[in-house]
């Protein structure tokens, strides 16, 4: 007979497993039947609290408005590491790639092409996101040197993607400060962006698939840059 595991038995005990609530409700008092007072703290949002929070947000972020996550997110400290993909498809895959960048805390995210591009895969996280825009590479290579000339920095360009001369992303020693290079679904990298990188990675695969979408490769490589900057 089948015996649940002890982490199984811990979630029966606390309702049904197949049903998990998303988010929460209505601000409400403690003691049922009884009002109370919303909190003080600008940080919360009216509406939220009049009608509950469901959006994919951590519990420290529940009522807060976009507004204050987002300052929140900055005053903390986002990570060095950027990202940067290339629009020339309307690939579905920039929505996920902008997640992952929101979960990892990326500084930026540059879109190389038109402003226009499928949200549906972001579930919103661009809200508390920088998003830079740049209509060519050239534009984002003139617009990242000039920002390191004002700043006094040296930004990386690392593309992604699986070329002759490129080196594999478990040996490879990221720069701390660095922009992850993407291409769109399908063509990869434009020409013009390889030559723009300063290193290529590829990611080491062992099946008859010749390469993984780009929000995979986004993930793995934000995950990769986090193990040894994070």
């Amino acid at each position: 007979m089948y015996e649940p595991s002890e982490y199984t038995k811990r979630v029966m005990a606390a309702g049904d497993p197949g049903l998990r609530q998303i988010g929460v409700g209505p601000w409400e008092s403690e003691h049922p039947g009884e009002p109370r007072p919303y909190p003080e703290d600008l940080r919360y949002d009216p509406q939220l609290l009049d009608e509950g929070d469901t959006r994919n947000v951590m519990d420290r972020y529940r009522y807060w408005s976009v507004e204050a996550i987002k300052h929140d997110l900055d005053q903390r400290g986002r990570h060095m590491c950027e990202v940067a993909v290339e629009n020339w498809t309307h690939d579905f895959n920039i929505g996920s790639i902008v997640r992952t960048a929101n979960a990892f805390t990326a500084r930026q995210v540059h879109i190389i092409g038109p402003h226009k591009w499928n949200r549906k895969g972001s579930l919103m996280t661009e809200l508390y996101q920088d998003i830079g825009y740049h209509a060519s590479v050239d534009e984002f290579m003139r617009d990242i040197r000039i920002r390191d000339a004002q700043l006094g920095q040296d930004t990386r360009i690392i593309a992604l993607d699986i070329v002759p001369g490129a080196v594999p992303i478990e040996s490879y020693k990221f720069p701390e400060n660095c922009i992850l290079l993407f291409g769109s679904e399908g063509p990869g990298l434009t020409g013009k962006a390889l030559e723009a990188a300063d290193d290529v990675v590829y990611i080491t695969q062992y099946g008859s698939v010749r390469s993984l979408n780009a929000g995979a490769a986004a993930a793995i490589a934000m995950h990769a840059w986090m193990m040894q900057h994070g």
